[in-house]
């Protein structure tokens, strides 16, 4: 991944723009290029946390995590408009730069990139990443343009940055499969890292979006993850039990209007005969759409279901 544009920078130089006791916010892609390259320069290992701002306790997971293998984590805020579609909630979703940035200067975040759309596309949306066939399935569904535009910044994101590694929240599981699957078909240079969900003490997937739900809506956003956690507890009759188990959870919750109840292999492509798979789900409540996942291993016929590949991660009380 070549990054020739961005202009050199000698140590004085980067010492005036880069402090790692203080967070600086950067918003032209060629100066955050210019510090990225110079920080590599003199071996400093880079991450990149990529969000739409609106930060909770799932963002700053990402962070903790990136900083504990990179000396310098950058922090990324900008809504990107090319992953919504008409009739979405672009113009609504919450943009909280101020108190984004509050929270991470306490986690010790030294670089935030919070460009405008005008300086993420100066010339205009002109060239995009096509995401392949599994773009229009599950999420591409009801939402035939988002992933091409997710694509597209994550993949300026990552040439602007040039980080060693990115980081990415398996909640937006099929989303973290798309960019896994475009770094290795476009030989970005890059390591992508996988962290679990975050979630509430009751199992509720923190979102950006939850924040929409009112009191009862909240109430039976709990739905979502308690039909998760009882297919995977149903894994060991096999992959149909799977679904029928979760499928009669969300048939018992009036509100919870289903878009989409599958069982994947782990990569998204069709059910193993055994091994790791996906348990994913879409539903509105009220407004507002959420999605969720779990891991669900799928045991060989006449064995016994195992441990998941990971327990989700809980929420600071």
């Amino acid at each position: 991944m070549s990054n020739s544009g961005a202009k050199k920078l000698t140590p004085e130089q980067l010492r005036k723009l880069y402090r790692p006791d203080e967070l600086t916010v950067v918003h032209e892609p060629a100066g955050l290029s210019a510090v990225t390259s110079a920080l590599r320069g003199v071996g400093r290992t880079v991450a990149l946390v990529p969000t739409m701002g609106a930060l909770h306790e799932g963002h700053l997971e990402l962070v903790r995590r990136a900083k504990r293998t990179n000396q310098v984590v950058v922090v990324s805020i900008f809504v990107n408009p090319l992953q919504f579609g008409e009739n979405e909630d672009f113009d609504k979703y919450p943009r909280t730069l101020d108190s984004d940035v509050a929270l991470l200067r306490e986690e010790g975040v030294a670089l935030v990139f919070a460009p405008s759309v005008a300086q993420m596309y100066p010339d205009g949306p002109r060239t995009s990443v096509h995401p392949g066939s599994l773009g229009a399935e599950l999420e591409g569904t009801s939402r035939p343009t988002h992933f091409a535009g997710m694509l597209t910044v994550v993949a300026k994101l990552l040439q602007i940055v040039r980080p060693h590694e990115a980081f990415f929240g398996e909640k937006d599981y099929q989303q973290l499969t798309l960019i896994r699957q475009m770094v290795r078909d476009l030989n970005f240079d890059v390591d992508i890292v996988a962290v679990p969900t975050v979630r509430e003490s009751d199992g509720l997937a923190l979102s950006s979006r939850n924040r929409y739900l009112d009191g009862q809506q909240r109430e039976l956003a709990i739905t979502l993850s308690a039909a998760l956690a009882a297919g995977r507890h149903a894994a060991g009759r096999g992959p149909d039990a799977v679904v029928a188990a979760a499928r009669s959870v969300l048939d018992g919750a009036t509100g919870v209007d289903v878009d989409y109840l599958e069982l994947r292999g782990s990569d998204l492509g069709p059910i193993p005969s055994s091994g790791n798979a996906r348990l994913l789900v879409a539903a509105r409540i009220g407004a507002t759409r959420l999605i969720d996942n779990v891991p669900v291993t799928v045991p060989p016929v006449g064995g016994h279901n195992a441990v998941p590949d990971f327990q989700p991660a809980q929420a600071d009380a």
